[in-house]
């Protein structure tokens, strides 16, 4: 999967590169008053482009950001909805008698068999 995105952006440069070649004029811009800017077309392309992109990565950006807080307080509220529905756990109930412990099997001889 890494080789075809590698390969993609590849691509994508190599047709830029000869978009930018064969695309290398000078536009002229007229701008407010009597000012004329002259452009190569590429780069007034890039920066009509970036314009367009700009507003729309902010935009996507503050959605995640405000997605990530919402998922944050839904899992919050998950976690303290578990622990109030969890059962307590069972007493250990002590015995009232002495505690005898268990006889301790005595240790085999060796080359005895059971």
């Amino acid at each position: 999967m890494q080789f075809l995105k590698i390969l993609f952006w590849c691509l994508l440069t190599c047709v830029g590169a000869l978009f930018t070649f064969a695309n290398w004029t000078t536009v002229r811009i007229a701008l407010w008053g009597n000012l004329v800017a002259e452009v190569n077309l590429p780069l007034l392309l890039l920066i009509t482009f970036l314009i367009g992109l700009l507003p729309m990565l902010l935009f996507h950006q503050a959605a995640r950001w405000r997605l990530r807080g919402k998922l944050a307080n839904a899992e919050r509220t998950i976690a303290t909805l578990r622990e109030a529905l969890t059962p307590p756990p069972p007493p250990v109930l002590e015995p009232d008698g002495p505690v005898v412990a268990a006889p301790t099997p005595a240790p085999l001889l060796p080359g005895a068999t059971l």
